[in-house]
């Protein structure tokens, strides 16, 4: 089947900038790509890179998008390269009409520092009850003091709170240690600390793989397993904690049901800040191919205006 292709670039402001170990964030940019048959019928999907995770720049989406004939048949959109994973998932999503998924339970992303502190109350009362706090921004003395009362606020009058660390690989690994010590200590107090993602870069793989056989805190992998190829690479060496998917930036979606139908492996699907078009065909796989029931990481519409 042939299809009419066109595309338009976009920008979304952060009401606040995130930020990160990858450092600061202000404009969420993407692409929308529009498939329409010769009935009428438009199908649409989003490319939302993410560089600096391992996707294709937006650059390189959009000369990929700008080097496409008007018209495009599903051949060439499944024959899109490994190394465009964002524009693989963008283009194939667009393919196929996304039914509205069933309701998830999402995780809230609060802001890093102590603005964490009051923001958990908001999204508390707004129904959250897992929070995802990154780490790493600050020195790891004021992070810890600032975790401290976080989990005070949240344990004391939030009951029955969840919480993730989210490192984005910027700890060494003596602040890895510590970090999952105080965390198994909590944890034997009865605080739900539910992961720490992601402590270590990625190259260091191996000693993520110690740490998550040395202590009751669960480890998952997210930079490590930005793409489906380093997805599948981790699982062969070993890796059976969590996995952080991103669908947006993962690569073709129908490899990922694939791959994840023959391995039963613990995933989180997460956001990376797309638009409502992206953000149903994520989810749409998240209720398919979570076998957990961990709350997706998805709450972050307190981002945007």
């Amino acid at each position: 089947m042939k299809y009419l292709f066109t595309f338009h670039p976009y920008k979304r402001r952060f009401i606040h900038p995130v930020q990160t170990n990858h450092g600061v964030w202000e404009i969420r940019e993407g692409i929308i790509v529009s498939l329409k048959q010769e009935d009428g019928q438009v199908g649409q999907g989003e490319i939302a890179p993410i560089p600096w995770f391992g996707s294709e720049t937006l650059e390189q989406a959009l000369e990929f998008c700008s080097s496409l004939p008007k018209q495009i048949d599903s051949e060439l959109i499944l024959s899109i390269p490994d190394t465009l994973p964002a524009c693989q998932f963008g283009f194939e999503t667009a393919l196929t009409e996304t039914p509205e998924p069933p309701s998830l339970q999402f995780s809230a992303l609060l802001p890093a520092g102590k603005s964490a502190i009051d923001a958990s109350i908001p999204l508390w009362q707004s129904g959250y009850r897992t929070f995802k706090w990154k780490i790493a921004v600050n020195p790891i003395d004021e992070e810890l003091a600032i975790f401290d009362l976080l989990v005070q606020k949240i344990v004391q009058n939030l009951a029955n709170g969840a919480i993730r660390l989210d490192a984005n690989g910027g700890l060494s690994l003596d602040e890895a240690k510590l970090w999952l010590e105080t965390c198994d200590k909590l944890m034997a107090n009865g605080v739900n600390i539910e992961f720490i993602e992601q402590p270590l870069p990625r190259s260091q793989f191996e000693q993520m793989l110690e740490l998550s056989a040395s202590y009751n805190t669960k480890l998952a992998l997210d930079e490590s397993v930005a793409t489906l190829q380093n997805l599948e690479t981790c699982y062969s060496k070993g890796w059976r904690q969590i996995f952080v998917i991103k669908p947006l930036i993962i690569g073709s979606p129908s490899k990922l049901r694939q791959f994840c139908q023959q391995n039963q492996i613990d995933t989180v699907f997460s956001s990376v800040f797309e638009t409502d078009v992206g953000r149903t065909a994520a989810l749409q796989l998240a209720s398919e191919l979570s076998h957990h029931n961990r709350a997706v990481g998805f709450g972050i519409n307190h981002w945007f205006q």
